[in-house]
């Protein structure tokens, strides 16, 4: 680990504390112990160049073949679950700039919606993101991968569909930007309830084959 980038993560961490004053984000307590977890990989392993980051909720998180499933990429994990779009945004000057990624992977939103936040919330933190890349990360590609419906959520689908739907159609305006959309392999044969055996047995994280669904989406974007 170089002392330059360690000292950018010092940097990033005070900048986000003042800010969270400025700002008025009031979750950033929740995530001390995952943004511990990031800072002391980075402390113990250099972290590759030109990587591809993959950030979000749960569903990044708890993809534990990241690596196999793209080999022929330098994949960095940086989910930490129960986020939501807002939080990715507030952390992303600590688990995105510093990696000066060639290409971002998100998969976010889900916890909004749950969390009875409107569609149009959701595309706000989107932009925001977005924003940021385009100020910080210029050269950086977003991937953005669909919101899922799970068994668990399937009641709040309709709200989680319409955020895809808007997020969908400010990614085709926006530079670098691509969406993934996973929504109908998720789908079971009928097309009208989530396919149960994509899903582990809370019905709400996936299984090995639901994670096959979100690598095929991402793979040619990353190509």
């Amino acid at each position: 680990m170089t002392r330059f980038f360690l000292a950018s993560i010092f940097l990033v961490t005070v900048v986000l504390s003042i800010a969270s004053q400025d700002r008025g984000y009031t979750r950033a307590k929740e995530w001390e112990r995952d943004m511990a977890e990031f800072a002391d990989i980075d402390r113990r392993q250099t972290p590759p160049k030109d990587p591809v980051v993959f950030a979000g909720s749960s569903t990044i998180r708890l993809w534990v073949g990241l690596r196999t499933d793209f080999p022929d990429h330098n994949v960095i994990n940086r989910g930490f679950g129960g986020s939501r779009l807002d939080d990715l945004v507030y952390f992303s000057p600590q688990i995105l700039l510093p990696y000066k990624p060639k290409t971002i992977v998100v998969y976010s939103g889900e916890n909004d919606i749950e969390a009875k936040e409107s569609a149009e919330n959701a595309l706000a933190d989107f932009k925001a993101l977005v924003d940021f890349r385009d100020k910080n990360l210029p050269k950086t590609r977003i991937i953005f991968i669909s919101m899922k419906p799970s068994i668990l959520r399937w009641s709040i689908w309709p709200e989680m569909k319409r955020g895809n739907d808007l997020i969908r159609e400010e990614a085709s305006r926006r530079k670098n930007v691509r969406f993934a959309d996973i929504s109908e392999k998720m789908l079971g044969p009928n097309g009208s309830k989530p396919a149960t055996d994509l899903f582990v047995a809370d019905g709400l994280h996936l299984s090995r084959k639901g994670y096959d669904v979100l690598r095929a989406a991402v793979l040619p974007h990353l190509k």
